[in-house]
């Protein structure tokens, strides 16, 4: 069975156009690293500078509204452009924005029309970078317990709490967060999203340097910081979606976040490990001609594969608007568990040298040693495996009266 996309000549002949113009525009000296913390602050820039000069054009987020900023085109637009932004090593937004990623579909679902005119331009054209702010000390997996409270104040809300791990490590603009609106108030029916300016009084970034971990599956890595907030005052036209109704908000965010949205692009590490392995001599012969070895690399390879087209048909299920249930949790555990997995099969391929991103003993650009850690952190960020694994079920209608719905993307 044939699982590679086809292209028109009219496709194609947008893709001559967008990687020519890419080859114009992407400065010298971006590097592909497995830590977002290892990009240097400059090289951080000439990102933000693409992404800008991506935004103008309306090729940062080309399926969104041309109306809030987005390049209004269609999905295999957007598919082309992220297979030329992967060629050359750049994902698409190419700096990390995860609050833009998931904030700005939740703002467009849920935000009234002067908030997405105030809030989405800016994302959409790579002016802002966003963090999303989620976890608490006393709140992960069962977001709704979290404690972080914002108290009505004239035409104010006063926050005071603390989020942790959050993912970022060379500055912010804004960031999308959820606190409680109402102590008193049931569960879900306590809590509200927000989106405040990072330079407002009060508010403090810690990093958490011994925090940093890779992303699923090897993916860039990402460095870990505390937000405090103390006495921070933000103007009630920053809260998004009504007080109190924060939950049925978070449905799009988490939707988001767990894998509905989907994915285009290709598990770069495994391509980065494959010609490592065809390049490394063991015993005299490339490591990719021992059998051992390419039963791993085998296994490796069909596990990144069916990844990628679990990320590629719930893409095609958003932007086509068909029907959706539980594509975007499959997708996120099945990567958790074969990241888990994957963690096994790289130390009996590589060793030691896969415990160590050192330039001369470690492996695969120290792709493989971030993976190490990845695969076995990136198991519980964004919903454990057992969330998913709960929501699948739910979805199905296991243990329920009426079978849940996926979150709303538009």
């Amino acid at each position: 069975m044939e699982f590679e996309l086809a292209y028109t000549p009219e496709q194609e002949a947008f893709r001559k156009e967008v990687r020519t113009w890419l080859e114009a525009i992407v400065p010298a000296g971006i590097s592909q690293s497995p830590r977002e913390e290892d990009h240097p602050r400059e090289e951080w820039e000439k990102r933000r500078e693409v992404g800008r000069k991506l935004g103008t054009k309306g090729w940062l987020w080309p399926t969104m509204s041309p109306e809030y900023g987005g390049g209004g085109l269609t999905m295999d637009h957007a598919i082309i452009l992220d297979e030329e932004l992967e060629r050359l090593g750049l994902s698409s937004p190419p700096y990390y924005d995860s609050g833009g990623r998931m904030g700005a579909p939740s703002i467009l679902v849920w935000g009234t029309d002067e908030q997405k005119k105030a809030f989405l331009p800016p994302i959409f054209k790579g002016e802002l970078v966003s963090w999303q702010l989620l976890t608490e000390p006393e709140a992960g997996s069962d977001l709704a317990s979290v404690r972080t409270l914002a108290t009505k104040d004239g035409d104010d809300y006063v926050i005071n709490g603390h989020k942790t791990f959050v993912g970022g490590a060379h500055g912010v603009d804004q960031l999308w967060t959820i606190c409680m609106t109402d102590p008193k108030a049931p569960r879900h029916e306590n809590v509200s999203w927000f989106m405040i300016p990072a330079n407002l009084p009060g508010i403090t970034i810690m990093p958490l340097d011994l925090m940093g971990s890779g992303g699923e599956g090897g993916a860039p890595g990402g460095h870990k910081n505390s937000v405090f907030f103390d006495n921070v005052r933000v103007p009630s036209f920053n809260l998004v979606g009504g007080e109190n109704n924060g939950w049925k908000v978070a449905t799009t965010h988490l939707e988001i976040e767990h894998g509905g949205g989907g994915r285009i692009g290709r598990n770069l590490f495994e391509e980065r490990l494959m010609h490592y392995c065809k390049a490394t001599l063991r015993d005299g012969a490339p490591t990719s001609k021992d059998q051992d070895a390419r039963d791993l690399l085998a296994d490796l390879h069909a596990e990144a594969e069916i990844n990628r087209l679990f990320g590629l048909r719930n893409f095609w299920l958003v932007h086509a608007r068909k029907p959706r249930s539980y594509g975007g949790p499959q997708s996120s555990y099945y990567r958790k568990m074969t990241g888990l997995a994957n963690t096994g099969r790289i130390g009996k391929l590589l060793g030691y040298q896969a415990l160590t991103g050192d330039a001369q003993w470690g492996a695969a650009d120290g792709y493989a040693e971030a993976q190490q850690r990845s695969g076995i952190v990136a198991v519980h960020p964004g919903g454990t495996a057992d969330v998913q694994k709960l929501i699948m079920a739910r979805r199905i209608g296991i243990g329920r009266t009426q079978r849940e719905e996926a979150g709303r993307l538009e």
